[in-house]
């Protein structure tokens, strides 16, 4: 079932996002040579704390997980492309990160994710986030009423393949509010023209998860947790929690720039 929100719930869900947006910043601006995954996960646990929100992350336990993720956020390097545990390892020269973050505050949930590098950043690197923020943006652009779930996927998965990415299949966007997930699915490739009717007042995560090496395999970590390129190759993540309103996408999670 679909919930529909109000205009004064979709407000509600835009001061939730910002606190995952301001989370996401502080984690961004912390990440830097020698900083551990676990130090950023405690700079995104002050951030909700200051707020007085909590996170639809930590405990979250899924039918699929062998344990409660034990974070506040989803810390991933280099191969991992969502889901990783933030762990000792620090961070060295040139890798790949995707921090993915969500708070729920006021009864209401917002999620994000941003992927960065860390030192001297590989030009292909460069290049696959870019495409990854753009296959996000385009993914946004086409939540509109009068579309279909279909045209979001189709816009996602456009992007990615035509710069000769993979997409992980079964893994993608979903309804949010009340949870952190509810319905509909929001996959990263599809037809356009097809799946639920977008409507005022649906708010959604859109997420592209995108494969450096234009394959689409990956495998669970030892830990049941952490998803991995099946090739090692890079991957990326990009998020933004987004309304559905009668003048055009609202981005409820639009956080600073860098």
């Amino acid at each position: 079932m679909v919930e529909l929100k109000t205009d004064k719930s979709i407000d509600a869900m835009y001061v939730t996002g910002q606190v995952v947006g301001q989370a996401l910043t502080a984690v961004r601006k912390a990440a830097d040579v020698g900083v551990s995954l676990l130090e950023l996960d405690e700079v995104a646990r002050e951030v909700l704390r200051d707020a007085g929100a909590t996170s639809p992350f930590l405990g979250y336990r899924p039918s699929f997980a062998p344990t409660p993720f034990p974070a506040v956020i989803c810390a991933s390097v280099n191969d991992a492309i969502v889901h990783g545990i933030p762990t000792g390892y620090r961070l060295r020269d040139g890798d790949l990160v995707s921090i993915d973050c969500g708070a729920e505050l006021g009864g209401w949930a917002g999620d994000s994710a941003i992927s960065f590098t860390v030192g001297r950043a590989r030009p292909e690197d460069v290049t696959l986030i870019e495409t990854t923020e753009r296959a996000l943006a385009a993914g946004i652009g086409a939540a509109v009423v009068g579309n279909r779930i279909g045209d979001i996927a189709h816009a996602i998965g456009s992007v990615c393949r035509s710069a000769g990415y993979g997409v992980p299949d079964g893994f993608g966007g979903h309804g949010i509010g009340r949870k952190m997930h509810e319905d509909p699915g929001v996959p990263n490739e599809g037809r356009p023209g097809r799946g639920m009717p977008l409507r005022r007042g649906m708010v959604l995560a859109i997420e592209p998860m995108v494969i450096a090496s234009g394959r689409d395999g990956y495998h669970a970590a030892p830990d049941g947790w952490t998803l991995c390129t099946n090739d090692g190759s890079r991957a990326a993540h990009a998020e933004h929690t987004v309304a559905i309103t009668d003048t055009g996408p609202r981005v409820l999670t639009a956080r600073e720039t860098f």
